[in-house]
């Protein structure tokens, strides 16, 4: 029964790609023959999407560090060796820091957009 389970799952990937080709052929045919052109039904690319992704995670990770150092050090209880205690810290500092993060990106992509 092992040795199915390996067989199985590559036999399913296979279908599953082979699948969403098929639909996709399918989709760009019946476009072509009501006369549509298929290149023009793809998503646009988002010009800020980058920046927007790598603000959020500059917010994480400065408000993770913010959170390990106020752990260890203003909440620091070196008596009883009890870090690590203030998770709902960490949890708050990093969707504190992660909201700055838009929140900047939303303001320098509404600056761009209006100078345009």
């Amino acid at each position: 029964m092992e040795t199915l389970i390996p067989i199985l799952i590559s036999l399913g990937a296979f279908a599953m790609v082979f699948g969403l080709r098929y639909l996709a052929n399918k989709e760009n045919m019946a476009m072509i023959q009501q006369g549509m052109d298929p290149k023009l039904n793809r998503p646009q690319s988002a010009p800020y999407r980058n920046l927007k992704w790598g603000l959020l995670f500059i917010g994480a990770g400065i408000g993770l560090f913010l959170a390990y150092y106020l752990d260890y050090t203003v909440f620091a209880d070196n008596a009883k060796g009890n870090h690590g205690a203030n998770v709902p810290v960490y949890f708050a500092l990093i969707g504190i820091f992660g909201g700055l993060g838009l929140f900047v990106s939303y303001l320098i992509e509404k600056k761009e957009t209006l100078n345009k």
